[in-house]
């Protein structure tokens, strides 16, 4: 199909009608900033990427679909934010009339049937887990917005890495990042910078005043298109080795035991407990309920994240992102599942790799 807006956004409204069917309800209500973003293909319903809430919400009836908004907020939404053909219901944006006036009307349009709500309130009932899995396998439109987030955020990452110096702080490291991702028009969900002392006590903790030292760690989630892109890369000041360091070698393998076992029809929780074994086999065991390890991704970070009891089954067109790491060494990448493979939305073509498992994995930069 040679999808456009328009068309994303009509099919995203048929399968909320047809949630309506199943469940005997009035209207489907998003509440959420990334739902917001789901079903308006890619608008923004905040100025704070990071909210749960926006200032803006999706209301889709049998008949009608609507932009709930305030009078402070609808000009901009209208002329850089939602295109399709939406119907605009705007409030005043003081409380408690704006509140007031919204919820006689949600009720109204319902006609006296349920609400199904993402974050739903007292009179609505919640979107139920099989409709909420429906978003996680991403439309071709989609994950062609995917592919360009993952560039740039790579891009970003690489910039600021090559930038940084031993005598930069981690705050510093961050900060070049975050104007890294900001040039680009992408969002810092986060920055994670480490240096040489810190990481080797923190795994994933935010940027200190504290030196680089002769190594810098940084991990990212980007957004843009309410998409998150997440990855990390590793930099050491020193004269360049020939090969991949035991350090990197070590990561890697077990990383491509988790990639491996990352095939449309598996349970995200084998993915879980394929690194479980794989740390065990690094000496490492444990590790995996220590540390957060990643899982599904999309229009959050992580959409799902993978446990030993989470058994939805991965799908064409999902994204993933974990983040393994050992004492010393961490890798992160986002992909998407497509085709029977894996491909790597956040891969920088400048950036030194190695090949694991028929993958181009990214290696430690290193540079006097």
């Amino acid at each position: 199909m040679n999808w456009n807006v328009e068309l994303e956004i009509a099919h995203k409204l048929a399968q909320m009608r047809g949630w309506l069917e199943q469940e005997r309800a009035g209207a489907v209500r998003l509440r959420g900033v990334d739902w917001f973003a789901w079903a308006t293909a890619g608008g923004s319903g905040s100025p704070c990427q990071t909210a749960e809430y926006g200032c803006a919400e999706v209301f889709v009836t049998r008949d009608a679909a609507y932009i709930l908004t305030d009078a402070a907020e609808a000009q901009r939404l209208r002329q850089e934010e939602v295109r399709g053909c939406w119907t605009w219901q705007v409030t005043p944006w003081m409380q408690p009339r704006l509140a007031e006036l919204r919820e006689h009307f949600v009720q109204h349009a319902a006609g006296g049937r349920p609400v199904l709500c993402d974050r739903p309130g007292v009179q609505e009932r919640c979107l139920p887990a099989a409709l909420r899995e429906e978003r996680l396998p991403l439309l071709a439109p989609e994950q062609a917005r995917y592919r360009e987030v993952g560039r740039l955020a790579a891009a970003a990452a690489s910039e600021a890495l090559r930038a940084a110096r031993p005598d930069w702080s981690e705050q510093d490291l961050a900060g070049a990042c975050a104007r890294a991702l900001w040039s680009r028009g992408l969002h810092a969900v986060y920055v994670l910078a480490a240096g040489a002392e810190r990481f080797e006590r923190y795994r994933r903790a935010p940027p200190a005043a504290s030196p680089l030292g002769e190594r810098a760690v940084l991990a990212l989630c980007a957004q843009a298109y309410g998409l998150c892109a997440s990855l990390s890369r590793q930099r050491r000041f020193r004269t360049a080795r020939d090969g991949i360091g035991e350090a990197d070698a070590a990561i890697l393998a077990l990383e491509a035991v988790a990639l491996d076992a990352c095939m449309a029809g598996h349970a995200l929780s084998m993915v879980y407990h394929a690194l479980d074994s794989a740390y065990a086999y690094a000496g490492q065991p444990d590790t995996v309920q220590e540390f957060r390890q990643g899982g599904i991704a999309g229009y959050r970070a992580p959409e799902v994240a993978a446990g030993a009891h989470t058994e939805i089954a991965l799908k064409d067109g999902m994204a993933l992102a974990f983040h393994p790491s050992l004492p010393g060494s961490m890798v992160e990448d986002t992909f998407l599942l497509s085709g029977g493979r894996l491909h790597n939305l956040t891969c920088d073509p400048d950036w030194p790799v190695t090949s694991v498992q028929g993958r181009r994995r990214p290696l430690t930069l290193e540079l006097p």
